[in-house]
């Protein structure tokens, strides 16, 4: 993803996780045609699968 801006905060949802085999981050939630194309073309600026990779919510429900 060189000199692709993400506008859509990828790098704090729980869905962008690393992937060995390919061996750099990756979205695993399944986009369609129309999604992916407005993705990489940058015209994705706010994600309808984004969640919040917050750790510690598992934990603080647990208390």
């Amino acid at each position: 993803m060189r000199g692709r801006k993400t506008a859509a905060n990828c790098e704090s949802c729980m869905n962008y996780e690393y992937d060995d085999d390919y061996e750099c981050y990756v979205c695993t939630q399944d986009l369609d045609e129309d999604e992916m194309v407005r993705f990489v073309q940058g015209d994705f600026r706010e994600c309808p699968y984004y969640q919040m990779g917050d750790e510690y919510r598992v934990v603080r429900k647990q208390m």
